[in-house]
């Protein structure tokens, strides 16, 4: 597996003013970043390769549809603007040398009608989702599709359904984005889940169960790591959680507090812990370093609460 950490730890903006955190991310021990693409962003995309790969950083990408470019609307020019900004995202994806964009991909994040989905919105995604696969297999880019949690969508939070969608996309560079975050809401066993979607695993974010620092929670890494070992994974780890984030990041998840002391703090413990886990679970003592992590966070509370 490789491992990488997402730039929404730190900003949603992705330019050249970047390049100092690319060198910290390098000497933490990252093998790559996943770079947060937005309608303008980043702009100078030749100046952005540079400097990732000065630091000899791979790259995936991840964005969100707006509001006003949502697959599954009502209104149909909506729709095909979601389409058109999914082709313009896999575009730069391609231009960044990046072979992976991740995400919900498939309505407005945010976006609730107050109802389950229907089979007209479910037949809207997928014709949008094989229209934006075409192009992408034609730039060699597997568009990863990520169920989230019911207070974020609710058109995809399991991974059977994140499964079936992909599946009567019927494209094979359409695979699951799985988030340790969201499944540890929607599915009962979020390890288990990951076995069902052994066949059609693209992507993997890790985040705790409050959103934060890898190892501070509840979240059962032990076998959600021991299950990707199992079923033979080998892309992506990355760290996604949003420590201070900016406004707009944080009415779209709905943050109203800090996540982690620092983006920087984030991603290093984050990367620290479950690469040790990783190594442990090797020779069969798994437990050791979530124990440490736990009582790492103890200290650094009760440390506060004295000041």
């Amino acid at each position: 597996m490789k491992y990488g950490v997402n730039t929404l730890a730190w900003t949603t903006h992705v330019d050249e003013r970047l390049a100092p955190l690319f060198g910290k991310i390098k000497r933490w021990g990252f093998d790559g970043v996943e770079l947060f693409l937005s309608p303008d962003e980043p702009s100078n995309i030749t100046a952005v390769n540079r400097m990732l790969d000065a630091e000899g950083l791979e790259r995936t990408t991840c964005c969100v549809l707006p509001r006003d470019a949502n697959l599954v609307s009502r209104d149909a020019q909506v729709r095909t603007g979601g389409v058109e900004f999914l082709k313009k995202c896999v575009d730069r994806t391609a231009e960044l040398g990046a072979q992976l964009i991740c995400g919900p991909l498939y309505a407005g994040l945010g976006v609730m009608t107050g109802a389950r989905r229907t089979p007209q919105e479910w037949g809207w995604a997928v014709d949008g989702l094989t229209k934006v696969a075409r192009h992408a297999q034609d730039l060699r880019v597997t568009l990863c599709i990520e169920p989230l949690n019911r207070f974020e969508t609710y058109f995809l939070n399991t991974q059977a359904d994140a499964a079936k969608l992909v599946k009567d996309v019927g494209a094979s560079n359409v695979r699951i984005h799985f988030d340790t975050f969201h499944a540890n809401i929607e599915e009962q066993h979020p390890a288990a889940s990951l076995r069902t979607i052994a066949k059609v695993l693209g992507h993997v974010h890790i985040s705790e169960n409050d959103r934060g620092i890898p190892g501070t929670g509840h979240n059962d890494w032990r076998g959600i790591l021991s299950t990707l070992n199992q079923i033979g994974y080998d892309g992506w780890l990355t760290i996604e959680s949003f420590a201070r984030p900016e406004p707009d990041l944080a009415a779209a998840a709905a943050i109203w507090r800090d996540i982690a002391p620092s983006g920087d703090e984030l991603a290093k413990r984050g990367i620290k812990f479950i690469k040790r886990l990783a190594k442990e679970l090797e020779t069969g003592n798994g437990r050791e370093p979530i124990v440490r992590e736990r009582k790492a966070l103890s200290r650094e509370k009760k440390s506060s609460s004295r000041r």
